[in-house]
């Protein structure tokens, strides 16, 4: 276990707030992960979330191939003074992977709306990082006021129709190659993951364990992971309607802390992000990669916790 996940646990909510608790599975480290895994039955599948401390609400949402696991250092800082709210999407984590869902960012994000609408929270922080972003700002997009800030971590909200490069990679992760190295080579986490850290030291066998559990088999990896590169072009159209509706956004606060070194989401991104969001505070970390969070909690905990500070209730 790395310094950063020694750190100490907050007090969690009591479990009277969730519609259920899950057993933790044996894979899972409950050191690095002490949070009390909550479910809720809703209407395409049973998903698992945490919900620890009290105070404002922070809504804490994943990408691709990884799970609430990631916001695991934010969380237990956090908690001391806000209420942390992560789930894991269906198909994801510790959440059920129902056979009959499309796992396309469209159907996440019906999924998270209902969960949020569920959850008890109405006015909250959101924190998106990678598919995190397409699949949670349509809750800002539709209802601004319900969303206090918007902090984002390397993510997008837009097609890639004009950018070749990452077309291409979109092409190559979302065609019938990309599809054989999903299911029989697990590219997502054994390549692609420490592709795009910045310092793959900091990806340690212990943690690369726990993003590598939820998915052992080659049709699990397919339906719910390769479903999500698949739609990187296929999505198109969602995506090109987040982008339509930025002027919702340009009056909320909000923060970008980006890894400069991910190779995944390049830092040219930011240009479209500083057009979307130009009142944002743009934090720029020259040594991390696509998971800041992960590789530099200490830096971007004392970002967040300053905007969160900064941000009016």
């Amino acid at each position: 276990m790395s310094a950063s996940d020694s750190m100490t646990t907050q007090a969690r909510a009591p479990l009277s707030r969730a519609a259920g608790a899950r057993s933790a599975p044996p894979w899972l480290d409950r050191l690095a992960y002490p949070f009390t895994p909550r479910t809720m039955h809703l209407t395409d599948g049973t998903v698992s979330y945490v919900d620890e401390g009290r105070g404002e609400a922070i809504l804490f949402v994943h990408g691709t191939p990884t799970w609430s696991f990631e916001y695991r250092h934010l969380i237990r800082a956090l908690s001391a003074t806000h209420r942390c709210i992560a789930l894991d999407h269906l198909g994801f984590g510790l959440s059920d992977r129902p056979a009959e869902f499309s796992y396309s960012p469209e159907a996440h994000a019906r999924v998270l709306a209902e969960f949020v609408d569920r959850v008890g929270v109405d006015r909250f922080t959101l924190v998106a990082h990678d598919y995190g972003g397409p699949i949670a700002l349509p809750l800002a997009l539709a209802s601004p006021g319900r969303v206090r800030a918007l902090a984002i971590l390397n993510s997008w909200m837009w097609s890639f129709d004009d950018d070749p490069e990452l077309r291409r990679k979109a092409r190559l992760a979302g065609g019938a190659l990309g599809r054989l190295l999903y299911r029989r080579l697990n590219f997502p986490l054994r390549t692609l993951m420490p592709y795009a850290y910045g310092d793959k030291q900091k990806l340690t066998p212990e943690i690369q364990r726990q993003y590598l559990a939820p998915f052992p088999d080659a049709d699990a990896r397919e339906r719910a992971l390769w479903a999500l590169a698949r739609a990187l072009l296929g999505s198109s159209a969602h995506f090109d309607s987040l982008w339509r509706r930025r002027a919702s956004l340009t009056d909320m606060p909000a923060l970008i802390v980006w890894g400069m070194r991910d190779r995944a989401l390049p830092p040219s991104l930011l240009a479209r992000w500083r057009e979307a969001l130009p009142q944002a505070q743009v934090v720029e970390l020259a040594s991390v990669g696509h998971w800041p969070h992960e590789e530099a909690p200490t830096e971007v905990l004392a970002h967040l916790n300053a905007f969160l500070g900064a941000t009016p209730c």
